[in-house]
C-alpha cells in the first residue's frame, strides 16, 4: 500500500489511475510515500523520511525545493505538455491583446454606461485611439522551442506571421514537429533584434533568471511588444519599465502579475490563467499520476527534472539505487551483490548532471542486510527494492 498527499486540488481524471485498494489518497498524512502538487509552495514544507517522490501537475517546478530533494534521492517529476495547448491558446490571445488594443477599448466602452443614444456617435468619435496593427506579415520571434514554443511558432505560421525561433537545446521530438516555415535564429541577440513581436518560452533557473534585461531591451526593435507567459522573473522588471517609458516597448503581457507591473496602460497583467482550463488540468493530473504509480510501483522515471530519465522492463525483484555519478559506483553496487550470491538478471544506470541512477533485476530476496550494505556505500542516496 503507498500513501500519497495531495497538496492542491487534482482532478479526478488522475487520481482515478491511482487504485484504492493499492493506494491511499488524503489531504492531510504524516508520512506519504510520495506527494501530488499544482501551485502549493513547497520550499518551507518538512520532507518527511518516507517521501520518495514529488510529482507536479504542471510544468514549472520552482514551487518545489529541488536541491533539498535531489540531495534525499526524492525524485521530482513534472508534466511537459500537458499543458502546451491551453497556453499556447493564451499566449494567441494575447499577440492580439498586445496589437490591437482590446483591453483598453473594452474598458472604455463600458464607460459609456449612462450615455445613452450618444454611445453610437462617442463609438465612431473614440474608437480611433484603440487602433493598432494586424499581426499578419509581422515578425514574431519565439525564444524557447520546447512542447508550448512549438505550437505557438506552427500557429503563429498559420496566422500568417514570419516566426524565428530560438533554442539551443531543441529536441528530436520538437524539431520534428516545428513548422518548416520557422527560421533558425543564429543567436538570441539576432532574434530580439529582429523581431515585431517576442514570446518567452524557457524554464526558470539560474541560468535565466533575469535573461531579458537592460542589454537586450537595448537590442529590441522600438515598439516591441513582448509576451511572458514562461516565468515572471525571466524578465528584470526594473528595466522592463524603463523600455516601456522610453518607447522600446509598447506592451508587455505577462501571465505573473507583481505589484510594480499593475496599473500601467501598457502591461497587461492575467491571473496565472495559463492552464486553468478543464482540459489541461485534467491532462497534467493523468500524467502525473501515470508517472507517479510507474515510479512508485516499478521505480521507472519518466519525466524527472532532477534525475535521469531510466525505464527497464519488471522482472523479479527489483533494487534501486540513487547515487552519485562517481568512478567505479556501478562497481561498488554490483560487487556487493555478487558477494551476497545475488544474481543479477538486468540492469540498467543512467546518469545526469552528476546524479546516477541504476535499476537492477535480481533473481534471489533482497534481505535487510543487504539493504543497509548498498546505503552503507559512500555516495548512495537512496535504496528501494520492490
Amino acid at each position: 500500500m503507498f500513501s500519497i498527499q495531495t497538496l492542491n486540488k487534482i482532478s479526478s481524471k488522475g487520481l482515478e489511475l491511482l487504485p484504492r485498494d493499492t493506494y491511499e489518497i488524503a489531504t492531510e498524512l504524516s508520512n506519504p510515500d510520495a506527494i501530488l502538487v499544482r501551485s502549493f509552495n513547497m520550499h518551507d514544507m518538512e520532507l518527511n523520511s518516507n517521501l520518495k517522490a514529488i510529482a507536479r501537475a504542471g510544468a514549472g517546478v520552482n514551487n518545489i525545493p529541488i536541491e533539498k530533494c535531489t540531495e534525499r534521492g526524492i525524485v521530482v517529476f513534472n508534466t511537459p505538455g500537458a499543458n502546451a495547448n491551453a497556453v499556447k491558446e493564451l499566449v494567441l490571445a494575447s499577440l492580439f491583446l498586445s496589437s490591437r488594443k482590446i483591453n483598453s477599448g473594452i474598458s472604455w466602452t463600458q464607460s459609456l454606461k449612462g450615455k445613452g443614444d450618444e454611445i453610437a456617435s462617442l463609438v465612431e468619435k473614440g474608437k480611433s485611439q484603440f487602433a493598432g496593427p494586424e499581426i499578419k506579415g509581422k515578425k514574431l520571434g519565439v525564444i524557447g522551442l520546447g512542447a508550448i514554443g512549438v505550437l505557438v511558432a506552427n500557429d503563429a505560421c498559420a496566422l500568417g506571421m514570419e516566426v524565428i525561433g530560438y533554442d539551443p537545446f531543441i529536441s528530436i521530438d520538437s524539431a520534428w514537429e516545428l513548422e518548416s516555415k520557422v527560421e533558425k535564429a543564429v543567436s538570441l541577440d539576432y532574434l530580439i533584434s529582429t523581431c515585431d513581436y517576442i514570446t518567452i518560452h524557457v524554464p526558470y533557473n539560474e541560468k535565466t533568471s533575469g535573461m531579458i534585461n537592460k542589454d537586450k531591451f537595448e537590442l529590441m526593435k522600438k515598439g516591441v511588444r513582448l509576451l511572458n507567459f514562461a516565468r515572471g522573473g525571466l524578465v528584470v522588471k526594473e528595466d522592463l519599465l524603463k523600455a516601456i517609458e522610453n518607447g522600446t516597448v509598447s506592451c508587455y503581457v505577462t501571465d505573473f502579475p507583481e505589484e510594480e507591473l499593475l496599473g500601467n496602460d501598457k502591461i497587461i497583467t492575467i491571473p496565472h490563467l495559463g492552464a486553468s482550463t478543464p482540459e489541461s488540468e485534467e491532462n497534467c493530473a493523468i500524467m502525473a499520476a501515470s508517472q507517479l504509480r510507474e515510479f512508485l510501483e516499478k521505480g521507472n522515471i519518466k519525466n524527472s527534472v532532477n534525475f535521469p530519465d531510466c525505464e527497464l522492463p519488471m522482472s523479479g525483484t527489483r533494487i534501486i539505487v540513487a547515487h552519485d555519478d562517481v568512478p567505479n559506483m556501478f562497481g561498488q553496487i554490483t560487487s556487493l551483490l555478487a558477494q551476497n550470491n545475488i544474481n543479477i538478471g538486468d540492469m540498467l544506470s543512467k546518469h545526469r548532471n552528476k546524479l546516477g541512477y541504476t535499476i537492477l533485476n535480481v533473481e534471489d530476496s533482497i534481505t535487510n542486510e543487504i539493504i543497509e550494505k548498498l546505503k552503507a556505500i559512500k555516495g548512495v542516496r537512496m535504496v528501494r527494492v520492490i
